[in-house]
């Protein structure tokens, strides 16, 4: 790999329930002068996509529940936006201090189920993760290959905590047209040890990637990554969920 490049993708604009994002992304690259080829990977907000398959809820449309109210209690949200987090939770991980860690019904564990309410218009409405990211790359990368005639990688992105690490970074919630995690196990590397453990998650190594060129208020929602030589596949995300029986704080 002689040179990896990241170009964000700008002037998208606001993007509304219904909106065809295949081609707003296509016009993006047009304004940009950039023809996509079948070797790059394009990264998309994980954000642009809710908001284009109408996954935007009112809080104040649900009841709040017992354990809302009691998150609500302890933590800076009210007892609405928990309620909605409830509803999108599988199984509550901990709690504590008003942050509720998760696993999602699409089996993603984060925090507060992914509910979002940065970057969103039109009054107090919150949004919720694609309802299934993998189809959603997918419709994605088939929309775009209709437009321009190329097949890209597709990646969807959001913005992930790490435990024992400060800060957050991006990772890939949504995968199509590449192999997620490349997998070294059984190799040698130069010095001939054979790697045991190496399996590196290069769809969220690309996702991380593309924020460094997009930012969390810039309102560059996708990034264009050129160079990186990956290896062709249906992908899918659920490839980056660790297997339970090998989860030691599960």
């Amino acid at each position: 790999m002689a040179e990896l490049r990241v170009v964000p993708l700008s002037g998208i604009g606001e993007v509304h329930p219904g909106d065809d994002l295949a081609r707003l992304l296509a016009e993006a690259l047009r304004r940009q002068q950039i023809a996509l080829d079948d070797g790059d990977v394009l990264v998309v907000t994980q954000k642009i996509v809710s908001k284009a398959e109408g996954r935007l809820v009112d809080p104040e449309a649900y009841l709040p529940s017992a354990l809302a109210l009691a998150a609500a209690a302890q933590g800076p949200k009210d007892a609405h936006y928990y309620e909605v987090v409830l509803r999108e939770t599988r199984r509550i991980v901990k709690m504590d201090r008003g942050v509720l860690i998760v696993e999602t019904h699409r089996g993603l564990i984060c925090a507060n189920a992914g509910v979002d309410e940065s970057n969103v218009a039109g009054g107090r409405l919150l949004a919720l993760l694609p309802e299934n990211p993998d189809a959603s790359a997918t419709r994605l990368r088939e929309g775009l290959g209709e437009l321009t005639g190329a097949r890209p990688a597709l990646i969807i992105s959001d913005t992930w905590g790490r435990p024992w690490r400060e800060g957050q970074i991006n990772v890939a919630i949504g995968v199509a047209g590449l192999a997620p995690i490349v997998d070294y196990r059984g190799l040698r590397d130069p010095y001939g040890y054979e790697l045991g453990v190496s399996a590196i998650a290069v769809a969220d190594e690309l996702a991380s990637a593309a924020e460094l060129v997009m930012g969390k208020i810039d309102r560059v929602p996708a990034a264009l990554i050129r160079g990186y030589g990956y290896t062709p596949a249906e992908g899918s995300a659920k490839a980056l969920l660790r297997d339970p029986r090998t989860d030691l704080f599960r």
